[in-house]
């Protein structure tokens, strides 16, 4: 998984703040999911330095749109283009809990990040290590006994998500692809 999905405790890493835009202290914002429309959906964000210890500071967002690919958020108590200044180069984060509900079959990629990767018949193929995003679909990689798999995040292959591992029903020879 790139940036997206990074966790601190009960906070999401979303994106980074990356410039101001315009004079009223609106921020551009690169979001790490690659989906800006994200940022619609939050009413309340967290920013924090992007080195050292998280302190977190919470923003009210008065008002977010899209901008090719990347969101403009204007934050309560952000007002002129100085205070934007301050945040550039600052993280963007949510709590967990304020993340949207998701239909049965959805998941985030946070939640299969660090768990185990096991087949239907029960073989142990290592821990999901990270997720990448491609252009066609996703990629889980999977490493385990020293060596790595690429899987494809596809609804076909996930039988099901646990608490501690994602079960996998993969077609023959993915794996025997990935030697």
């Amino acid at each position: 998984m790139d940036a997206a999905g990074a966790d601190a405790g009960d906070f999401i890493l979303l994106g980074k703040i990356s410039k101001p835009h315009g004079t009223r202290g609106e921020l551009k914002i690169y979001p790490y999911s690659r989906q800006p429309e994200n940022f619609m959906a939050y009413s309340r964000i967290w920013v924090a330095p992007d080195s050292g210890d998280k302190e977190f500071i919470p923003y009210v967002v008065e008002q977010s749109r899209v901008q090719g690919k990347l969101a403009l958020l204007k934050l309560a108590g952000c007002s002129t283009r100085e205070d934007a200044e301050e945040l550039v180069g600052s993280e963007i984060w949510l709590r967990r809990k304020d993340l949207p509900d998701l239909n049965e079959a959805e998941y985030y990629w946070l939640d299969l990040k660090d768990k185990k990767a096991v087949t239907e018949d029960g073989r142990e193929l290592g821990k999901i290590t990270a997720i990448f995003e491609t252009g066609g679909h996703d990629i889980l990689s999977v490493t385990g006994s020293s060596r790595e798999y690429l899987i494809p995040v596809h609804e076909e292959f996930i039988v099901r998500i646990e608490e501690f591992e994602v079960v996998l029903k993969l077609p023959p020879g993915l794996l025997e692809m990935n030697k």
